[in-house]
Formats: structure tokens, sequence, C-alpha cells
């Protein structure tokens, strides 16, 4: 544990400064007059309050010693009542010193916030794809607040007390002799030596309770996340365990923590009471002697013990302060981070006209061991459609992340209308493209905010005819709240399909040249799906678009077709031209096309239970119809003689569809059936045939 970094012990404070220099822009209110003149006037007070600190014990002295000689101080003590009301954490000079603070405080939160927010969106994919969310924002919370501490803990606390120490020791070797002084400072030499030790020696167990912090409270977020695989997995009593023991850890540690501060504070206390009694009695000596008055010694005891006050929190103020330290160096680590993807200096806009995307001899690896892609290289023509297929694994995805730019290559280039799109801002690249992904993930807010979100400005009526082209704007009228419904966190309350169609209406609202499609009819129904693709081809038209595919049905109609395999394109061409090859793509269309074949039975099956389950249910509703038995017994007996007469016996052959169990055919037309069967039976005969039909109907128009 020693050797793990996140228990070592803080950095060198060269090291820290050095990382703390990004944040002096957002210490000082450059831009705002009014906030520089709260600062002077904060500094203006602390100063008021040091000056206060030395005229009240000295005012003591003298209202005591007025007192002594009989005398009415009325005077003595309405001044020293003005100063107790301009001393102290209440007094009126620290009010206002704390309420002119506040807007400073304010800016500082605000703009180191901002940064640190826009810092980590600029971060690059890899950076994002391997943090743990609720770690990083409780970094990001923990840091601002740290630095917001520090300020105002140093400014108002540890630099007034030092200074209040400094003339402590001065006043006293100049009022009385050196050994007043000697003993203030000492016992603050002592105090202060003995503090910053013992917290140096309990930082260690401060890091590993942020630690443990920091990992209790990424559990919680990581499994409040994925509460649908929680349910799917029925995993609530092993992720109730995991929570649960990270408590344990974190208290454990917490508790060690603690004990090292009691220590800390009973040193504390038996260096200022040692100190005390030795200038007590040093006192006591003196007026016994009649070197000192008892005004003297009031005015020393009343200094001490205001002294005292503050010191007695100045072991706060320290631990305070290194724990801040300590919760600021991730959030410093944080401002470390470099993006792997940078805009060049002098980045040129992208100007997209045609929409050409050329990969030229593109090699890409995440790990240098494991090459992604290897020598990729296609051309996607303007307004031409190219599909990617072929096994998981194969870099289908990687190609449209390095079109988007959220990694650059290791060799070769990705050209957009014959621009390296490395020479280019990522934010024009970025606003040119249009994607619809596989696993749609939305903002918890209202479905308008998340279709909006491709065009921020967009107006309502734009909003709701992306969705209408989208085939959801019906389906969203029926919700009680319309477009203003909220979709949960990650868009939990609405179904996969919809929530697609939203990331459908997304990219039709954003009106991009060039368009990306991940599987984007993955989670839809069939009927569906049909009225989706009809809106993606009219949405395609004119418009550059690369297509990841793994139901090969839907990409017969691309301009081009590349089968990945390995990192490599194994094979590429039409859907007639693979077939015509029989390579890795034939293979696959008729491993499909078996799956189809297979679901088509399993459809008839269905179709041929329905109709079982229909003479079963009219069969049954015919015996039991008590009006009708003296005619089905006459019926009964009428069969019996015909087949005698003209038949073999059907034992052996199988209950006919039109037969109940004993023989008898089913009259339950004749009879009056349940109608409700009735109903049933049909809708299972139109459900079985509409999806028989609909496989006939995908695989018809693709030959």
């Amino acid at each position: 544990m020693a050797d793990d970094p996140k228990y070592a012990p803080p950095k060198k404070l060269g090291e820290f400064l050095s990382k703390s220099k990004k944040l002096l822009p957002f210490l000082w209110p450059t831009h705002d007059v009014k906030l520089q003149i709260f600062i002077l006037i904060c500094i203006l007070l602390l100063v008021a309050g040091r000056i206060v600190n030395i005229l009240l014990p000295y005012q003591n002295k003298v209202l005591v010693e007025g007192l002594k000689r009989g005398e009415f101080v009325w005077k003595e003590i309405l001044v020293f009542v003005g100063l107790r009301f301009l001393q102290g954490n209440v007094g009126l000079l620290n009010t206002l010193q704390n309420f002119l603070w506040i807007p400073v405080g304010q800016f500082t939160t605000r703009e180191i916030s901002v940064k640190m927010f826009e810092h980590l969106l600029n971060l690059s994919l890899r950076f994002h794809l391997s943090r743990k969310t609720g770690e990083i924002l409780r970094v990001q919370d923990r840091g601002v607040s740290s630095i917001v501490s520090i300020l105002s803990s140093f400014l108002f606390d540890v630099v007034p007390t030092l200074v209040d120490i400094a003339i402590a020791v001065v006043y006293f070797t100049y009022a009385f002799d050196i050994f007043f002084g000697m003993i203030v400072f000492v016992t603050m030499s002592l105090y202060l030596v003995s503090t910053i030790i013992m917290t140096e020696w309990r930082t260690k167990y401060r890091r590993l309770t942020n630690f443990l912090d920091n990992a209790m409270e990424s559990k919680a977020v990581d499994s409040l996340l994925n509460y649908e695989n929680v349910k799917l997995y029925t995993a609530e009593s092993f992720e109730v365990n995991q929570y649960s023991d990270a408590i344990k850890s974190y208290q454990l540690a917490d508790k060690k923590s603690n004990l090292t501060l009691y220590i800390l504070n009973t040193t504390q206390n038996v260096v200022i009471q040692l100190g005390l009694l030795a200038g007590c009695l040093l006192c006591a000596s003196r007026i016994r002697r009649d070197e000192m008055s008892v005004g003297d010694f009031i005015m020393y005891l009343t200094y001490i013990i205001q002294l005292y006050g503050p010191l007695n929190w100045f072991g706060n103020y320290y631990r305070v302060i290194q724990k801040n330290f300590v919760d600021m160096e991730k959030m410093l680590d944080l401002l470390q981070e470099l993006p792997e993807v940078k805009d060049l200096p002098h980045a040129e806009p992208l100007t997209v006209q045609k929409g050409e995307v050329i990969f030229d001899n593109v090699s890409f690896y995440y790990d240098p061991r494991t090459p992604t892609l290897k020598n990729i290289s296609f051309t996607i023509p303007s307004g031409s459609t190219v599909a990617l297929v072929g096994p998981s694994g194969g870099g289908k995805s990687t190609i449209f992340r390095l079109l988007f730019r959220f990694y650059d290559v290791q060799n070769g280039r990705i050209l957009v209308d014959g621009q390296d799109i490395r020479h280019v801002r990522q934010r024009d690249l970025r606003s040119c493209i249009g994607i619809v992904p596989q696993d749609t993930v939305l903002f918890n807010d209202t479905i308008r905010y998340n279709i909006r979100y491709g065009k921020i400005g967009a107006t309502d009526k734009q909003v709701e005819e992306a969705a209408e082209a989208a085939q959801i704007h019906d389906k969203i009228l029926g919700f009680p709240d319309g477009y203003d419904t909220k979709v949960g966190e990650r868009g939990l309350r609405l179904s996969g399909g919809e929530k697609q169609r939203v990331a459908i209406a997304r990219t039709l609202l954003k009106n991009p040249q060039i368009v990306l499609l991940d599987e984007a009819t993955s989670a839809l129904d069939t009927h569906t799906e049909r009225h989706i693709q009809k809106s993606l081809r009219r949405m395609t038209v004119n418009r550059t678009t690369l297509i990841i595919a793994h139901r090969l049905s839907t990409i017969v109609h691309a301009d081009q077709i590349l089968v990945l395999q390995g990192g490599e394109i194994v094979e590429r061409g039409s859907h007639l031209e693979l077939m015509q090859i029989e390579g890795v793509y034939h293979k696959l269309w008729n491993k499909q096309l078996k799956h189809h074949e297979k679901i088509k039975r399993e459809a008839e099956n269905k179709q041929r239970l329905a109709t079982t389950a229909t003479t079963a249910a009219t069969t049954a509703a015919s015996i039991t119809n008590s009006s009708s038995t003296s005619n089905i017994v006459n019926r009964f007996k009428k069969e019996e003689e015909e087949d005698a007469e003209t038949s073999i016996s059907t034992t052996g052959h199988g209950i006919s569809p039109n037969k109940s169990r004993n023989g008898t055919t089913s009259f339950a037309e004749e009879e009056g059936a349940d109608g409700d069967d009735e109903r049933q039976t049909t809708t299972a005969h139109e459900s079985s045939d509409d999806e028989g039909e609909e496989i006939d109907e995908e695989i018809e128009e693709v030959y």
C-alpha cells in the first residue's frame, strides 16, 4: 500500500505550486473592478482587526487600574465595549469582511468550476472511456470547494494569527522584558511545529479516507447507472453487499483518521496550557516583587487568551488547508491531463460542399500490440452510400470514431472533400456529420430537449417536423406530457425503439452533409423499421452515408459494401457482386437467410397451433352448452352410422381439427360458441399471418 500512488505522501511543495499556477487567473477578478475594491476593503478590515486586538488588552489594563483607584471609569468602559463590538468572529469588522467576501468566493467557485467542466469536455475519448463518472465529479466538487476554503482560511485565519503572534512577541518584550517574549515565542513555535509534524503524519490516513470515499461514491453511481443490468441479472443483493463493504472500508479508515485527530488535539492543548502556566507564574512572581501591576497582568492575560483563541483553531486551519491540498491534488492532476487529439495552432475551417470521404491507407491501433485497422483504403463519393459489414471486432466502430476524429490515425490520412481532418477544426468536422448510434443515450430531460440537441435553437415546429419524419410524433403526443415528457436517467423511461427514433429525429434536425448509421433500426419492430428505413433513405438522398449493419437485408441497396475482418477489407462491391463472389459476405447472407426461414417456420407453427386452439375452444363451448345436449347426442349417433357405412375408423390418424376428443364434430358456430374465444383466436391468426408475411416480404424485397 505504501507504494501505491493513491496513498503516497503529498507532492513536493514546488511541484504543487507549479500546478497551482494554472489557477491564478481564476483567483483575481481581473475584469471586475467592483470585486477588486471588495478585496481591498477586506484587507483593510483585516489590518483594522489587528489594531483592535492590540488596543483591547491595553484598554482592559486602563479599566482595571482606574477601578483600583476608585474612579468612575465610564469613558473607559464605553471604549472597551466599543472595541469588543468591533472584535471577534461576530464583531462588526469580521461581519463586514465576510459579507464582502461572498461575491469574491462565488467568482472563484464559478470560474474554476466552468474551467474544470470545459477541460473535461475537451479531453479525448480515451480518457472518458476509462473514467468513473462519480469519482471524477467528486474530485471536481471537492477540488473547487477546497480552493475557496484555502483562500478564505489562509487570508482571514492563518495570516492574521501569525501577525498577532509576531506582535505579541515584540510588544511583550518591549513592554515587560525578554522572558515574556520568549514564553510567547517558544509556546507558539512548539505549537506550530507539533501541529505541522502531526498533521503531516495523519495526512496519509486522510488520503486513504478520501480514496475509499471516492470508491464508495463511484460504486453507488455505477450501480444506479447500470440499473437495467442489475435488474436483468437479479444482482440487487450482490450490489448492495458490495456497497455495504465499501461503506465499511470507508468507515474503518475514517475511524483511524479521527483517532489521529484526537491525538493531535490533545498534544496542542498540552503545549498551550504549559505556555499559559509559565506566563501566569512569571506575572505572579513579578507582581509579588512590585515589578508589575495587576493591570499589567490583566493586559498580558487578556492578550494571551485572546491569542490562544484563534491559535486553538490554528491547528484546525492547518488541517483544513492540508486536507484541501490533498483534495486539490487530483483536481490539479485533471488539469494536467492533455487532450490526445488537439487542433493545430492554425487549424483551418472545414469547407464541405460535396461531402466526399476518403480513407487513404489508414492504420490504427488502441494498443501497439494489437493493430485494429491495417492499411484501410476506400472512398465514399458524394451522395453515395457505403455499408460496413463483418464479424464483431473487425474495426467497423473504429472507422466511425476515426471519422469523428476522436482518435488520430497512426498511419495514412482521412480526407473530407480533399481536406485532411487533422488540419481542420474538430468543431467544424463534427458539425457536418450526423450519427444515429446503436445504443442511444439520452439526457435526463424532456423529449423536446433531446431532439432539439441536434440543432440548438431550433423552433418547436422544426422539432416536431423532425419527430414526424422519424415516425415518433404521434407516439409523443400520446404521452400525458407530450414533448415535455421526462425521459429519465439515460432515457430509461423510453423503450429501446422510442430512444432510437428520438436519435433519428435528432439527426434529421441537425441536417448534416455526412450521415453515419450504426444499426440505426436495430431496436425497432419490423413494421416500424420499414417506415424508418424509408425516412432514412429520404434523409440520405444526396448525402454521403456510411452504415454499420449486421442485418444485411437493410443495406442491399448500398452503392458499395465493405466486408471487414481482422481489421482489413477482405471484400468490397455491391450486394449482387458480393453474392457472386461466394465469400465471407455470401456466407453471412446465407446464415441470416436460414435464420429468416427458421422464423417463418416458427410463425407457421404458431398459426397451426392457433387453429387447433380455435377448434378446441369451439368444441368445448358446444359440449358445455346444456340447451343443445340432445342435439349433440343425436348428431353423435348419426355420425357413428355414417362412419360405419363409409370408411374405416379414424382411430390412429389423429383427431381432425374440426372434431372434439371423443370424435364429435364442433358445432360452435351453430350452437353459439364463446365470442371472446373467437376474437382471441382470430387475433392469434392475424398476428401469425402478419409475421410470416413480413418475413416473406423482407426476403422478396431483397431479391
